[in-house]
């Protein structure tokens, strides 16, 4: 059995939690969100507790107990707190503004680059070089702050380019002069 799976969910008193078979759909202060979890587990309420179990001991279900357990409490979290994550852009020149929902950065290209900000996304920039995706759906602030990233992946050499804010970028040495 899954140690993360076997841990009920606690739903806060501002989150309304309504169950419909396998989809489960969570509304809080700042959105509601819905999804179908996979086959193979069961969710049911008990007082303001959310348990997720497995529907038999075969390997799938035990495999999906945990990611499902997962699901529910990031959508809970989601819909009370919301989620965000930070980038920095590094570099001369490179910078990063917002127009309407529209993120325009200037990261060393002839052109700037444009992202759409997709349904439930906001993007925030401070002092043009910091970055902040947030939402209420973590899966979708991981994803967009990813294709942030892509835009120029931090190089090895002199660090330039859009990292995650805290991530540590693994330096090489570069060429060695005659001596």
């Amino acid at each position: 059995m899954s140690r993360i799976g076997k841990n009920p969910v606690p739903v806060p008193e501002k989150v309304t939690v309504s169950l419909d078979g396998l989809t489960v759909k969570v509304k809080g202060p700042k959105g509601e969100l819905e999804r179908t979890l996979p086959e193979g587990v069961s969710v049911s309420q008990d007082n303001n507790t959310i348990v997720v179990s497995p529907t038999s001991t075969k390997r799938i279900s035990r495999e999906r107990h945990g990611l499902s357990r997962t699901l529910v409490a990031n959508m809970i979290e989601g819909v009370n707190n919301g989620y965000s994550k930070a980038l920095e852009i590094v570099g001369v020149g490179s910078r990063a503004q917002v127009k309407g929902k529209t993120l325009v950065v200037s990261a060393g290209y002839s052109h700037p680059v444009e992202m759409e900000a997709p349904e439930g996304i906001t993007f925030k920039v401070e002092n043009n070089t910091r970055v902040i995706v947030s939402g209420i759906d973590k899966e979708l602030v991981g994803n967009e702050a990813a294709k942030v990233r892509a835009i120029r992946p931090p190089e090895p050499y002199k660090g330039k380019g859009i990292k995650y804010e805290g991530e540590r970028i693994l330096r090489k040495a570069g060429k060695s002069g005659k001596k």
